[in-house]
Parts: structure tokens; C-alpha cells; sequence
């Protein structure tokens, strides 16, 4: 066994180690987290990629509920675990380590559908969704995408109507992750009498609400993703968000990259886990292959570049809220290094690299996607632009 395995190699500066220490009740669930992950969750992955089934997904969200994962920064008062950012992102780099499809799904719950509730909602709001969505015994959506306004979400088309005390919802969202399991979505739509977008409640239920499924993926296949369509769906006063303008979306995408940061890390962790174990064993020229030194090289850059990343995770939920520039850095550096670390340990085991069985090459096809979704790296670098200049580009 190599020096390298016998380390701690996944937190070499030990500031994960210091902040489970300073904070116990968040070390106690990233324990059952971890126990989760790897004796339910990894074990049905080889079933559930390339068949999430609305059945088995709505099962899967029943039992991240019950596990406590949905919303661990919410507060108690609600149903949640009132921890912070932190705990929720080492709960996200646990999961993510099986398979991003299964963090994206938390995700969406937790920053994109219960986070505007608690954050943007009435009291009412709160209590009658919020303990419902952290159980799993509900699930959630966030509707902000549209066939021809993905970046540019200033292109939107679905419309927000006032009738009386209801509001009239038309137009079509794309790429949803969770719609189709759904039994109330976040449904973001411009207001026809003022131009500002809202956001709404949507309740499964409502006439002229469906969610078909996107079937066919080549990539995230352990998560389900659908379209939303809207046609007059009637909404009640009661179930808009108290909150208008870009500044609703914007944060709740912000909270998501958190999460996605952390998580794109456990992913690349995976990858370094099976690239030193499958280099320890194999030989070649009557040696292990971790003996080498162009083998020693390239691991020693994927744990420096990783460790260097879960640093500024670590470093980047401090405050609160985080600076959005920082954000936008996080999430961009984070998937950027999980994705050069997929692809080196891809090479390292060679052809065995396609192969199913050591996960490389399907860690590296889910990093691609999350490379593109919550602002490609494009517009995360513009954002990052417009900090440092002053000038915007968009």
C-alpha cells in the first residue's frame, strides 16, 4: 500500500478535521451521510443510472428526507437541522462522490426550492411547505430555464397575469431537474403589467401544469429532468414569493453553487480514490504503477489541485451570504479542477478507464454537465470580469 493511500490525502491542510471539531452536531450527520452514501447509496447505483425511474427517484427523495439531508440550514422551527453552509456542502461532496445525478437532486430540493421558500416566503409558506419538503414526503422543483433563455434569462417568455387574487401562468421551462416527481415547483415568469419577473408556488395539482420527462440523457442518468408546461395555470395570491426582480433567482442559484462546489469535489475525489488504488495494483515493467514517477507526478497534482479547492470551499462559506464574485470563483474553480482530474485518472487507468466498473468515465461525463448548469464557466468568468473591471459584457 502506497504512502500516499495511508494519508490523509482528502484534507491534507485538515480544515475539514478543525470544523467537525469546532461543530459536532454537523460531524454526527456527515457521519450518517457518509455511512449512507456508501452502504444504500452506492450499491443501487449500478440499477439506477440509466433508469431513474420516476418510482425509484421519488423512493431515493424519501429516503434523503428521512435521512435528514433536505434543507440542513433551514431552521429547526421548520423542520430543518438550522446548521450552516458548510455542513450542507460536506454533505454535498459525500453524495456526489457516488454520483452527481443524486447530489443535483438534493440540491435542487434543498437550495433551489426550499431555500426561496424560507428565505422569500410568508410564514404561512414556510410552515405548510417547508417541514413537508425536508421530509421528502414532498418534492420540489426551481423553473427558471426556458427553451430560449438559459444564460440570458432576461429572454424569458412565460408570463405572470393578475386576475383578481389569482395570477395566470403561461409559457414552457426546460431542463427541470426533479419536475417530473414533483409536487410543487419554483416557477419564476415575467409580470405582464410591469415587465419584473415573480415568483410563484406551483402546486402539482393545478390544471394546465405538466411535466413531461427528458428521456434519452447520455449524462447525469441517475437523476430525472423533465420540461414544465404552463398553459393558464391559476396561482394563488397566496403562493407568490415576496420578492421581485432577478435578485430572487439570483440567489437561490448562488446558494446551489455552493453546493455544487463542494460536490463537483467529491466527485473528483472518487476518481483519485480509484486511480491510486488501481495504480497500487497493477503492475507493469514488474512494478506497481504508483511506483513510477510520472504516475507519482500526476496523483500528487490531482490531490494538490483538490485539497487547494476544498481550501477555498472551506475558506468561501465564512461568511454570509458569500460574496458572489467568490462564488462564481468557487464554483468555476471547483468543477474545473474535478473535471482535469477526471480526465487525468480516465488516462492513468487506461483502457480500463471506460470501463463501468471503476466509475472514472461516468464521473467525467456528469462533471461536463455540471460544468454547463446553475452559469457555465463562461458566464461565471464574465461575472468574475465584471468584478475586477467594473465593465459588464453580458
Amino acid at each position: 500500500m502506497s504512502q500516499l493511500k495511508r494519508a490523509n490525502w482528502k484534507d491534507i491542510f485538515g480544515g475539514v478535521g478543525r470544523y467537525l471539531k469546532a461543530n459536532p452536531e454537523s460531524a454526527a450527520m456527515l457521519e450518517v451521510v457518509d455511512k449512507f452514501c456508501e452502504q444504500e447509496l452506492r450499491p443501487r447505483l449500478a440499477s439506477d443510472y440509466g433508469d431513474a425511474s420516476p418510482e425509484k427517484m421519488r423512493g431515493l427523495m424519501k429516503e434523503f428526507g428521512e435521512l435528514g439531508v433536505f434543507g440542513p440550514t433551514v431552521g429547526t422551527e421548520y423542520g430543518g437541522l438550522g446548521l450552516d453552509k458548510t455542513a450542507y456542502g460536506l454533505f454535498c461532496r459525500s453524495i456526489e462522490s457516488v454520483d452527481s445525478g443524486y447530489r443535483s437532486a438534493v440540491s435542487v430540493q434543498s437550495s433551489l426550492c426550499m431555500h426561496p421558500i424560507e428565505q422569500f416566503g410568508t410564514d404561512e409558506q414556510r410552515k405548510k411547505y417547508l417541514p413537508e419538503l425536508q421530509s421528502g414526503r414532498m418534492i420540489g422543483c426551481f423553473a427558471l430555464t426556458e427553451p430560449n433563455a438559459g444564460s440570458d434569462p432576461g429572454g424569458m417568455t412565460t408570463t405572470a397575469t393578475r386576475d383578481g387574487n389569482d395570477w395566470i401562468l403561461n409559457g414552457e421551462k426546460t431542463w427541470i431537474s426533479n419536475s417530473p416527481i414533483c409536487d410543487t415547483a419554483i416557477v419564476w415568469a415575467k409580470c405582464t403589467s410591469d415587465g419584473k419577473l415573480r415568483g410563484f408556488i406551483v402546486e402539482r395539482d393545478s390544471p394546465g401544469f405538466e411535466t413531461p420527462v427528458i428521456a434519452d440523457k447520455e449524462f447525469l442518468k441517475a437523476s430525472i429532468t423533465g420540461s414544465i408546461f404552463l398553459d393558464n395555470v391559476r396561482v394563488p395570491e397566496r403562493n407568490r414569493l415576496d420578492v421581485i426582480g432577478y435578485r430572487g433567482p439570483f440567489e437561490c442559484l448562488n446558494n446551489a453553487r455552493l453546493g455544487i462546489s463542494y460536490g463537483s469535489l467529491g466527485a473528483a475525489a472518487d476518481c483519485l480514490q480509484t486511480a491510486i488504488d488501481y495504480t497500487s495494483e497493477r503492475h507493469q515493467f514488474g512494478a506497481p504503477l504508483a511506483s513510477k514517477q510520472a504516475i507519482q507526478i500526476r496523483l500528487a497534482t490531482g490531490v494538490r489541485n483538490y485539497n487547494v479547492a476544498l481550501a477555498a470551499c472551506l475558506a468561501g462559506t465564512v461568511d454570509s451570504p458569500p460574496n458572489i464574485t467568490a462564488i462564481s470563483i468557487l464554483k468555476r474553480n471547483s468543477v474545473q479542477t474535478a473535471l482535469d482530474i477526471a480526465r487525468d485518472t480516465r488516462d492513468m487507468l487506461g483502457a480500463n478507464g471506460i470501463v463501468k466498473d471503476y466509475h472514472v468515465a461516468r464521473h467525467l461525463q456528469n462533471l461536463e454537465v455540471v460544468q454547463t448548469y446553475e452559469g457555465t464557466a463562461g458566464i461565471h468568468d464574465l461575472i468574475i470580469g465584471k468584478s475586477i473591471t467594473g465593465y459588464s459584457a453580458f
